[in-house]
């Protein structure tokens, strides 16, 4: 909004791609600030629901992620023509399913040479562009960029003719975001270009591109959740996608530092899940089944309850933290377990969730950290209550290291749907 401000007084107008699943979460926009923006002339595009990297989904999964972030915006209101590759990350794959779902064009990151990146690239992307499902333009702006680096982007351009899509991730300030640039600094690039002559002209991504609005298109359907058996994909973290377990993600919030490690052996396979948490201030982390439209992440039947289990070693108290997926695709925090106590060798961990509220489509759960120490994790377990095996006896003298309290920790998830400042340029093997 500090960016569409300086705009405004300018009588510029921008594209700003928007993945609907954030909309009136916690720090994103609301509706309320996309109603604005199109009132004042800016265009709204297309950027996914959840923010994914769409090259590391399934097929239908991307499509969903695709189409539906249209759908959404759409149903808003809004006219949603154009779109934005999260992380720059696409394929010749990504690009027909953007093409199916409706969209006149997408954008890349990283082809349009700059001081920082792409010395042998264009200096311009061409009107039309060559491919319009991956449009050039230069790495997206960060705190390192100059106003004379700004302005020779646009004098070079000058002369080799063209076009050139400028991104800005976040505007503030102070900000600890790497992708953030000064309120100031956008300001004056915004005057200097006013002030450029008539043959440079400010356009949105739709003025550039132009075509009709197409029909609306639906991802495909997720299947019901099924009626028996464990509902967590990849359980036992054995298939890896890269150095994360496929189907799982990341995750946590506030001032900590948390890394991730697959360690081997685990406890009942090859592989299980390290977190260690250091410079503990506030905040938690944790592995989370992916907060997706489907294609990972357990679906769920609203009023049921569900069975929830994970072995674990921890040298500090963890409890499990629970989201659900609302209807639009967008992920919530819901509860939290009580506490489970430290655990040298691998324990397990169960808990029995409330009724799923009126309107969940899916859920996702964790086990974290909310203070400094090392969290190892195996085995995750999610049962339909209904249908849940009968859990063997407790053994003889055996004890738990279950510690309930009267108010569970509340976490919140920040980071684990749109990673912060990771959306910079196109990966060298996806150019």
């Amino acid at each position: 909004m500090n960016a569409a401000q300086i705009l405004n007084d300018k009588g510029l107008k921008g594209t700003f791609y928007i993945p609907s699943g954030s909309v009136g979460t916690q720090n994103y926009l609301t509706l309320a600030n996309l109603k604005s923006l199109a009132s004042a002339g800016h265009e709204i595009g297309g950027h996914t629901v959840t923010h994914p990297d769409l090259t590391t989904l399934t097929t239908d999964e991307a499509t969903r992620q695709i189409c539906n972030d249209r759908v959404n915006l759409s149903n808003w209101g809004f006219q949603v023509r154009n779109f934005a590759y999260p992380f720059a990350a696409e394929n010749s794959t990504i690009e027909g399913i953007v093409k199916n779902c409706g969209y006149n064009s997408a954008r890349g990151l990283g082809d349009i040479k700059t001081r920082f990146s792409c010395p042998g690239c264009p200096l311009a992307e061409t009107i039309p562009p060559a491919n319009p499902y991956n449009t050039a333009a230069p790495d997206e702006e960060d705190s390192s960029w100059t106003l004379a680096d700004l302005q020779k982007s646009v004098t070079q351009a000058e002369t080799a003719g063209g076009w050139v899509q400028f991104t800005f991730h976040h505007v503030a300030a102070t900000s600890a975001d790497p992708l953030n640039i000064t309120p100031s600094l956008l300001t004056q690039f915004a005057a200097w270009l006013k002030a450029r002559p008539a043959t440079t002209t400010v356009k949105t991504v739709d003025q550039v591109i132009g075509g009709s609005t197409k029909p609306l298109v639906s991802g495909p359907a997720v299947p019901p959740p099924p009626s028996s058996g464990n509902l967590v994909r990849n359980p036992g973290l054995e298939t890896l996608s890269g150095a994360t377990p496929q189907c799982w993600q990341t995750g946590g919030f506030g001032t900590n530092t948390a890394n991730f490690s697959v360690v081997s052996p685990g406890r009942g396979g090859n592989v299980a899940e390290r977190l260690v948490v250091t410079n503990y201030v506030n905040g938690d982390a944790k592995l989370l089944p992916s907060l997706d439209l489907g294609g990972c992440s357990p679906g769920v039947t609203a009023g049921h309850t569900y069975n929830l289990a994970a072995w674990y070693t921890s040298t500090a108290a963890t409890q499990f933290a629970l989201y659900y997926r609302t209807g639009i695709g967008s992920w919530v925090y819901w509860t939290s377990s009580p506490w489970f106590g430290t655990a040298s060798a691998f324990q397990k961990a169960s808990w029995t969730t409330p009724p799923v509220p009126s309107g969940a489509t899916g859920l996702s759960f964790g086990l974290n950290l909310f203070s400094n120490g090392t969290l190892t994790t195996d085995d995750y377990e999610m049962y339909d209550s209904a249908t849940a095996p009968t859990p063997p006896p407790p053994l003889q003298g055996r004890t738990s290291s279950r510690m309930r309290v009267s108010k569970p920790r509340v976490p919140r998830l920040l980071s684990a749907g749109k990673p912060e400042g990771t959306e910079r340029t196109r990966r060298p093997s996806a150019r």
